[in-house]
């Protein structure tokens, strides 16, 4: 017996196909290789600074490096922790707290911290790759 369809069944995907919707299959696909090729990209860019962390860590010098931060600035514990994690001789004041790095800070007329004071050289923000051409640039 025949239902109201004619005898004829429309299978989830044959409707998407007729509609243009893409099915839960190509959907689960299309995610899965956003995710595939999000994880290979961190894995690239983790290889690349830890490349860069070691070049760093060969030319810096105690002295060498000096962060300026504020106690409420989110990049100075990323670049704080980077450093730590790479082994980057470094030292740092807080123009909250310290007069004397208050006025280092007011001297670079940097709109924000961290400046890092690479052999002397003002760099506002941070960013591992300029840390490093800086390096080389002094040796």
């Amino acid at each position: 017996m025949a239902g109201r369809d004619g005898g004829h069944r429309r299978t989830v995907n044959a409707a998407a196909a007729t509609t243009g919707r893409p099915s839960r299959k190509a959907w689960l696909g299309l995610v899965l290789l956003v995710f595939g090729v999000n994880t290979a990209h961190q894995w690239w860019v983790g290889r690349q600074q830890a490349a860069v962390g070691l070049q760093v860590a060969g030319l810096a010098r105690a002295g060498d490096i000096h962060m300026l931060s504020s106690d409420s600035c989110a990049i100075c514990v990323v670049a704080r922790g980077w450093m730590q994690e790479n082994r980057v001789p470094f030292s740092e004041c807080s123009i909250e707290r310290d007069a004397a790095c208050r006025e280092a800070f007011a001297a670079t007329r940097s709109p924000g911290t961290p400046v890092l004071l690479v052999r002397g050289q003002p760099q506002v923000g941070f960013d591992p790759q300029r840390v490093l051409q800086r390096l080389q640039k002094s040796s």
